[in-house]
């Protein structure tokens, strides 16, 4: 795949970029490994002033970074300005509680036998990180903010399509402060993960992307006995019981479903609604979708713009055609544009079976699967009958089926009467084909520590004999 800005309302290829040559690559380890030789040492008040820097020129460029973001994958400039917002915010955050996080945890010293003991969290070197397109700034900006403030240095390897966002991020820490180094986008293509990977000065990945992707970035790193954190796809349950509001319902039920143009991980993709409320909620839900308004992204009044390339647009579509061949019904949308542009409508299908691709698959586009249940136990089966367990939600007012839901749906994370979205305060991340290991809140800070022991006796003759062996 060419590294290249593409309008995806135009089809129009904007810019170009040659990939880095072997040498160049070379390099730019070199200095991601000196950089983190260097920023290991600072203080976490340095790396926190440098941080708050970067939230700083964020926030103060924030109209164009977002007007790039919209050129470069077709999310709506509303979305975009609202992303550079959340990601200064996360800078913020991790500047302000990185000491509360790496600070030592004390041990109980004397079941250990020990004068002290504690756990101390440190950097572990430079991270690849091989990021996704949908969310250019803030999936970055979650893996970033933390590692760095941690002491890690960052090698990013962003989506083909998003190279001017992955370049405007290294040009960002740069002038915030940061050692020269200590962020770099790497303009290669995915041939050259398993290259890098594979360095010695390069200690782990992180990676947001495909089932197929992870499976493979999991495979070299197992290889060369690095660690990874993976957030992969998901197939995200919406129940709807009888008793919730299902006016509200309906209305979040769209904002879930279209949210960046329907290209989220965590997006609602199934809506699994109780026989009791379905008929209310299909005409409430369908009329809400069919009323989103289409159109370049850059204008107020739209709240859909184009997908953010056309194979994605086109499997949209197969998905939906698959789905209507094997007798699903759609209640609105379902037919691709026609004229330039990635477009698709906002689409609901139902009387969905197994033997469709939507059943199974993650539709990564403004497509909504309807299924009706006539209980909590179908729901909760339906909604765990998948293989995926990014995140879901719930809607219900009664309390014992709200902590139910909480413990029963197999998932990252459980929304009660609310969108699934990320916060810098919550850990965030999936379990089965979801992927494993958390991004954000402390726990996200973890993953690229060394979480070590530290154990320090009287130092006398009878000192540090344990009672077992290993």
């Amino acid at each position: 795949m060419p590294i290249a800005t593409t309008n995806p309302v135009t089809g129009q290829v904007l810019k170009t970029y040659e990939p880095m040559s072997d040498e160049q690559l070379d390099g730019a380890i070199d200095r991601a490994d000196l950089a983190y030789q260097q920023l290991r040492g600072t203080t976490i008040d340095q790396r926190g002033s440098w941080l708050n820097a970067a939230a700083d020129l964020l926030e103060a460029e924030r109209d164009e970074i977002a007007r790039l973001m919209t050129t470069e994958m077709g999310k709506t400039y509303a979305a975009a300005k609202a992303e550079v917002t959340k990601c200064a915010a996360a800078c913020r955050f991790y500047a302000t509680h990185a000491a509360e996080f790496l600070a030592d945890q004390p041990a109980d010293a004397q079941a250990v036998s020990a004068t002290r003991a504690f756990v101390r969290y440190q950097p572990i070197g430079p991270v690849l990180a091989v990021m996704p397109w949908n969310f250019p700034l803030w999936q970055v900006l979650r893996f970033a903010a933390p590692a760095l403030m941690a002491g890690n240095t960052g090698l990013l390897k962003h989506a083909s399509n998003v190279p001017q966002t992955a370049l405007l991020l290294e040009d960002v820490f740069r002038r915030a402060g940061f050692p020269e180094g200590a962020f770099t986008t790497l303009l290669v293509g995915s041939e050259a993960v398993e290259k890098i990977l594979g360095d010695p000065r390069v200690r782990a990945a992180t990676l947001t992307g495909s089932e197929v992707a992870g499976r493979s970035i999991a495979q070299i790193a197992g290889r060369e006995l690095k660690k990874t954190v993976l957030e992969l796809g998901g197939s995200d349950p919406f129940v709807v019981m009888p008793s919730a509001d299902v006016e509200l319902a309906a209305e979040v039920a769209t904002t879930a479903r279209c949210q960046n143009n329907g290209q989220s991980c965590i997006a609602a993709k199934r809506f699994i609604v109780h026989a009791d409320v379905y008929d209310a909620f299909a005409e409430a839900f369908a009329h809400r979708m069919s009323a989103l308004r289409i159109g370049d992204p850059m204008q107020d009044d739209t709240d859909v713009g184009p997908l953010a390339t056309e194979r994605g647009r086109d499997e949209v579509d197969a998905q939906v055609r698959d789905a209507v061949d094997k007798g699903a019904t759609v209640l609105c949308g379902g037919e691709k544009p026609v004229g330039e542009g990635w477009f698709y409508p906002p689409t609901v299908v139902t009387d969905l079976d197994p033997g469709m691709r939507m059943w199974a698959e993650e539709v990564f586009g403004p497509v909504a699967g309807l299924y009706r249940v006539s209980s909590y136990d179908e729901a909760i089966e339906l909604a765990n009958g998948t293989a995926y367990g990014l995140g879901s939600n719930a809607w219900t007012r009664d309390p014992r089926e709200q902590e139910r839901f909480a413990t029963d749906l197999e998932a990252g994370a459980v929304f009660v009467n609310g969108m699934t979205t990320s916060y810098p305060e919550l850990p965030f991340g999936g379990v089965r084909n979801s992927g494993y290991g958390r991004e954000l809140a402390a726990q996200g800070m973890h993953e690229f520590c060394n979480t070590k022991t530290v154990w320090i006796g009287e130092g006398t003759a009878t000192a540090g004999v344990g009672a077992h062996a290993e």
